[in-house]
Formats: C-alpha cells, sequence, structure tokens
C-alpha cells in the first residue's frame, strides 16, 4: 500500500505514521489572477512574498505565471517563461518545496531542469508532449480535473453525477501517467474546485474527499481558497474570505487531503496545529 508521495527533494507520508497536511501557498506571477494579480510581479516583491509564507510556515511555494480563472486568455509559453523562472530559481534554496502551476510541456522541462519538486497541471497532462516532459524527472505530479477550459469552464458546467465523473477522468489520467511508466508514488489528485464547476458540484466534491482519496488510491491536494464557492457561501468579497477559506481547508484535510493550496498561510498553519492538537 502507498503510504509516502514523492515530492522532488522531499517525501510526504499521506497515512499512517508521520501523516500530515501540507501547507501550500500561493505565489502569482501574474497581472490578472482572481484574486492578487499583479501584487507580486516583480522578482522583489514575490521573493519578499515567499520569504513571508516561510516566516509564516508554509510547506511548498506554488508559482503560477498564467491566470487561470474564469474567462483567462491563454498565454504564450515565452511569455510564462519569462515570468516564472527567475523567480524559480530565486526561491530554489529557500527552504520550502517548490511548485510550478503550469500544463506546457516546455515550461515543465525548464521547470525541472531548474529543480522544481512538483508540476502542478490544471489540464491533468493532456497537452501533447507533457507525459514526456516530466516521466524522466522525480518531481511529484499533481492530476487536476477541469471541465472544458478556463475560456469556457464556468459558462454552463453540467454533470449526470459530478463526484462519479471527476473520479472516471482522474482515474483515466492517472492511469495514462502510470502506463507511461510513471512511479505511482509521485501522483497525486486534485478535483478542481472551481474548474468548471458550480457552487453545488464544488460542495459535492468537498464532500467525497474521503471517497475520492479511497477509490484512486491518491494523495489528494485540494484549492479552495478564496474562490466563488467560499463568497456564496458568506456572501464576502474576494478579499474578505480569508475565514472561509480556512474553514474549508480544514474540512478538506478532516476527510484526508494531503496538501491544501492557500492564498492565507499563517492563518491555514495556525488552524491546522490547533486542529491536530485537538485531533
Amino acid at each position: 500500500m502507498r503510504s509516502t508521495l514523492q515530492f522532488g527533494r522531499f517525501n510526504y507520508p499521506w497515512r499512517g505514521q508521520g501523516a500530515r497536511a501540507r501547507v501550500m501557498g500561493i505565489l502569482n506571477v501574474t497581472p490578472d489572477s482572481f484574486s492578487d494579480g499583479g501584487s507580486y510581479q516583480t522578482l522583489e516583491f514575490a521573493l519578499g512574498h515567499a520569504e513571508q509564507m516561510v516566516k509564516d510556515g508554509v510547506d511548498i511555494i506554488d508559482i503560477g505565471g498564467e491566470s487561470t480563472r474564469p474567462g483567462a486568455p491563454p498565454l504564450s509559453q515565452e511569455e510564462e517563461l519569462n515570468r516564472v523562472m527567475p523567480v524559480l530559481y530565486a526561491l530554489r534554496d529557500l527552504g520550502p518545496a517548490i511548485s510550478i502551476d503550469t500544463y506546457k510541456p516546455k515550461v515543465m522541462r525548464e521547470a525541472i531542469i531548474a529543480g522544481v519538486d512538483m508540476i502542478n497541471d490544471i489540464n491533468g497532462f493532456r497537452e501533447p508532449g507533457a507525459i514526456d516532459a516530466v516521466r524522466d524527472s522525480d518531481c511529484a505530479l499533481c492530476v487536476m480535473h477541469m471541465q472544458s477550459d478556463p475560456q469556457r469552464m464556468q459558462l454552463a458546467p453540467s454533470y449526470a453525477d459530478v463526484v462519479a465523473e471527476v473520479i472516471a477522468f482522474l482515474r483515466e489520467r492517472v492511469e495514462a501517467l502510470l502506463t507511461a511508466g510513471i512511479d505511482p508514488r509521485r501522483i497525486c489528485i486534485d478535483p478542481g474546485f472551481g474548474f468548471g464547476k458550480t457552487v453545488e458540484h464544488n460542495y459535492a466534491l468537498l464532500n467525497a474527499t474521503a471517497r475520492l482519496i479511497a477509490e484512486l488510491d491518491m494523495p489528494l491536494l485540494a484549492g479552495l481558497s478564496r474562490k466563488s464557492m467560499i463568497g456564496a457561501v458568506t456572501g464576502k468579497p474576494v478579499e474578505q474570505r480569508m475565514a472561509g477559506s480556512v474553514g474549508g481547508a480544514l474540512a478538506a484535510v478532516a476527510q484526508g487531503a494531503l496538501i491544501v493550496r492557500v492564498h492565507d498561510v499563517a492563518e491555514t498553519v495556525d488552524a491546522l496545529k490547533v486542529w491536530q492538537a485537538a485531533k
């Protein structure tokens, strides 16, 4: 039974002795991210934010160079490389694991050369050449579900059974990676909250976190920080969704999520410490 996620330079137990939830801090180097677009575009500001996340107890820093908010236009791979690679090299020896949020094979290859610990792919490694780009590395691979693409995904999301369909998609993509010879210990799954889902779909998936982990026998990453599913319940705008996001992270971890991808690192780390102590 697999119990450890190989995460580049790190190994994360995800069940049994030593298992604990890991906090992934979001570092968007984009001008148009839905939550913090433009805040950390320069290398100086990005490094400063990363250093603060380290002080706050972050385990993983996830660098994103292309906004994937609903309706976001695609970005050329050259521009994405220009945005993310200087940040990746600057953060490589900061301490935490480094992830890169990309679906482009060329960006994956360059990030692996730079020593990235995880490739976080919203497209589930479906882009031609993506699996070949990551096959021979030791970085972790996060397979996410997305219905349609960022330009159209929120126009009219529809499922007969959202949980069953997301499980089927993730199973197919995991099998594609395994067939290519990739070690299963490198793979984790992400149901893709907000990526082609209504509020009801998102909460059905959150409620099924334990089922996804059990049926796919894979560690799970939950990324729901500040998303519309939080705003729909709290009635709060993006900049006021910290408390709701922490609540969502705890709900995912309580069902077995290994990684929570968040904007509010300090608050999430503290909440998890208290939850773990009470547990």
